[in-house]
């Protein structure tokens, strides 16, 4: 297991011991649990992730720390759109989407002033970080 896997690891097992609360890095911040299938394998996998609300809509930004690639479950979503988050004790089914224009900078900018973090990842990096909205099914 990589130490990412075993980081990660550690936090869903925090996460559902603490019905969605955690400390270390995500101290602090609304964290779900994202369910999502490999793009080729289609194997499930489940990673923690810091969220905002926009009414009904959940969404996460798919920064991977200002790394100049998208991470794995953002490719994930784009094909299996269809999948389901935790938040808190609760499991809720979503169809995940990417913003797009002004829609992503509105909501791009709410995640930088409420998360400063999110700008030092923009600036870490020349691609346009997703946005990707989730919304309930």
């Amino acid at each position: 297991m990589s130490e990412r896997d075993d980081f990660n690891k550690q936090i869903v097992e925090e996460f559902r011991a603490n019905a969605g609360k955690v400390g270390g890095p995500f101290e602090g911040m609304p964290v779900l649990l994202l369910h999502h299938k490999g793009a080729k394998t289609g194997t499930e996998r489940v990673n923690p992730l810091a969220y905002n609300q926009d009414g009904d809509r959940l969404f996460v930004i798919a920064s991977k720390g200002g790394a100049p690639t998208n991470p794995d479950w953002f490719h994930n979503l784009k094909a299996h759109p269809e999948t389901t988050v935790e938040v808190g004790a609760e499991v809720k089914p979503v169809t995940a989407r990417v913003a797009e224009g002004a829609e992503r900078e509105q909501l791009w900018e709410r995640q930088k002033a409420e998360f400063p973090q999110f700008a030092e990842y923009e600036k870490g990096t020349d691609r346009t970080i997703p946005v990707v909205i989730l919304e309930p099914r």
